[in-house]
C-alpha cells in the first residue's frame, strides 16, 4: 500500500517532511531562467531545476509534492516536465504526492483518478477536493483500492480565507459542527477499510498547520488518518503548531532557500540545490518533536 511505503520512509529517515516542487522562473537561478524564452525552454529549465533538487534531497526526505499548476502554465511542454519530474523522483525512491486538487463526479472523476494514479502521470498520491460531495471521492477511492495508491482530501486548508466556508456550522447526522469536522468524519469513514500495516489509512487529509486548534480537533476525530500539513515555513507556522501523525509540506522555504539568508550567503545561486538540502536538514531538525 502507498500509505505503508510513505510512513516507512518517514520513520526510516526520521523525517516527516515533504518538499513542494513548485518552480517559479522568477525565483530560479539566473543561469537556468534567463534563457527560458519559449514554453519549451521554460519546461526544460524547470526539469533541470527539479532534477538538481531531487539529487540533493532524495536521501533525506521521504516525499516530494509537485503542484501541477506551475507546470500547466507552460502548456504541454510543462506537463511533460511534470511527468518527467514524477518519474525521476520515483526512480530515486521518493514518494510522489501529486498536488492536483481535482474535484468532479462520475466519469470525469474516474478519468482524473486513472490519469494521475495510473501509469500516465504515475503519482503515488493525489490531492482531491471534496466540495462536490462523497461521490466525487468514490472514483478516486476505487482506483486507490485497485492500484494500491492514496489520496489526501482537502479538509481544513491553510489559507487565511478557509474559514469563510470550512468553518461554517452545519447539521451533520443531527449534530451541529463546523463543515471541516463533517468533511473530516466523512474522510475517516471512507478510509476505514483501507488501513495499512502502519496504522494509517490510504485516505489522508489536508489540514493546514496555520490552524492548530482545528488540526488538534481533527486529530481527535481522525486518529488513523495521516495529515498532509501545509503552511509550515513561508506561511508562518511553526513545529509546535503541527499535529502528530502529519507529513509537513514546505515549498518555497526549501526550493528557494538560495534566495534568502543564511543559505544565500553560504551557497549562492549556483549552489541552489545544496542550499535546498541545507534548508531541508534544518527543517528535519525542527520537526524532531513530532511523532510519526
Amino acid at each position: 500500500m502507498a500509505i505503508d511505503e510513505l510512513v516507512r520512509r518517514m520513520r526510516g529517515l526520521g523525517n516527516p517532511s515533504v518538499i513542494g516542487l513548485d518552480p517559479r522562473l522568477e525565483s530560479m537561478p539566473r543561469h537556468l531562467a534567463e534563457n527560458a524564452k519559449t514554453l519549451s525552454e521554460a519546461a526544460d529549465a524547470i526539469l533541470e531545476f527539479n532534477k538538481a533538487l531531487i539529487d540533493e534531497l532524495w536521501d533525506i526526505v521521504p516525499a516530494v509534492k509537485p503542484q501541477i499548476a506551475f507546470y500547466e502554465a507552460y502548456g504541454w511542454q510543462g506537463i511533460k516536465a511534470y511527468i518527467e519530474t514524477v518519474a525521476y523522483a520515483k526512480k530515486k525512491g521518493l514518494i510522489v504526492i501529486g498536488d492536483i486538487k481535482r474535484g468532479d463526479i462520475a466519469s470525469t472523476a474516474q478519468a482524473y483518478a486513472e490519469a494521475h494514479l495510473g501509469p500516465v502521470y504515475g503519482e503515488d498520491f493525489s490531492t482531491v477536493n471534496p466540495y462536490m460531495g462523497e461521490d466525487s471521492l468514490e472514483p478516486f477511492i476505487k482506483v486507490c483500492k485497485e492500484r494500491s495508491k492514496g489520496i489526501f482530501v482537502l479538509v481544513k486548508t491553510s489559507n487565511p480565507g478557509s474559514g469563510q466556508l470550512q468553518d461554517l456550522m452545519v447539521l451533520s447526522n443531527g449534530v451541529q459542527m463546523p463543515l471541516y469536522e463533517s468533511v473530516g468524519l466523512m474522510v475517516k469513514r471512507l478510509g476505514e477499510d483501507l488501513i495499512g500495516e502502519c496504522g494509517y489509512s490510504e485516505i489522508g487529509a489536508v489540514t493546514g498547520v496555520t490552524h492548530p486548534a482545528q488540526a488538534k480537533r481533527l486529530r481527535e476525530l481522525m486518529p488513523r488518518t495521516l495529515f498532509l500539513a501545509p503552511g509550515y515555513g513561508a506561511q508562518g507556522a511553526k513545529a509546535i503548531d503541527i499535529a502528530d501523525g502529519s507529513i509537513v509540506n514546505s515549498s518555497r522555504g526549501i526550493i528557494e532557500a538560495h534566495t534568502r539568508s543564511p543559505y544565500k550567503e553560504r551557497f549562492g545561486e549556483a549552489g541552489f540545490a545544496k542550499a535546498a538540502r541545507a534548508a531541508a536538514l534544518d527543517m528535519r531538525e525542527d520537526l524532531l518533536c513530532l511523532r510519526i
